[in-house]
């Protein structure tokens, strides 16, 4: 039996999640929690085989959420659930100890042999996503044609570009600073890039900005 953990925010998800899994004999979930505070807390007492991990908690960011989890219980399996297909997202999650990586919208034997063939000790990455990787592999550079962006998120990186500060852009666009900062942070996720220079700098060279 494979004892599994799950932490996503939406509890539709994790309905539709338990539902799918409890279905499974080989699977047990043995807690579901919706942000990274309680995660760590339930860590303390229980740790599963594996966790399903949504990369975009209210409260954590999911890449240094995984990198803390599997520094502290390295032998938690980690399966990063989302709906972003980057493959920005998929190497800083893999790197940040990831043994998988599974699209929200997967299938239930989809799902299942994810679990099953991480718990093995075998890494598993969505098909869709092992594509676009391919595919930038070939080309021996990033697509821009791979990388989504919200709408807002492009409103937000044209006013960055423009030299918006975090306040004038949340004024400008009627937003909380937290909302703004929450989409710098995902722009600069998505572009894999570490400062405002680097963001400029790498949307420009993806045609994202002129």
């Amino acid at each position: 039996m494979i004892k599994i953990a799950i932490a996503d925010d939406h509890q539709l998800i994790l309905n539709g999640l338990k539902a799918i899994l409890n279905e499974s004999t080989e699977i047990d979930i043995i807690f579901t929690v919706t942000n990274g505070q309680q995660l760590l807390q339930q860590l303390e007492i229980e740790v599963p085989k594996l966790l399903l991990l949504d990369i975009e908690l209210p409260d954590s960011n999911g890449i240094d959420l995984c990198k803390a989890v599997k520094d502290k219980y390295p032998d938690i399996k980690i399966i990063a659930l989302t709906n972003h297909e980057e493959t920005v997202y998929v190497r800083k999650m893999m790197k940040s100890g990831a043994d998988g990586y599974l699209l929200k919208g997967t299938d239930q034997v989809t799902l299942i042999k994810a679990i099953t063939t991480v718990a093995k000790g075998e890494q598993f990455i969505d098909e869709s996503i092992k594509k676009n990787i391919l595919q930038e592999t070939i080309s021996g550079k990033k697509s821009a044609s791979l990388l989504k962006l919200t709408k807002r998120e492009n409103e937000i990186l044209s006013l960055i570009a423009n030299e918006y500060s975090n306040q004038e852009i949340a004024d400008k666009l009627f937003l909380s600073i937290r909302t703004v900062e929450s989409h710098r942070l995902s722009l600069s996720q998505k572009l894999n890039v570490k400062n405002t220079v680097g963001l400029v700098k790498e949307a420009y060279l993806r045609g994202l900005i002129k």
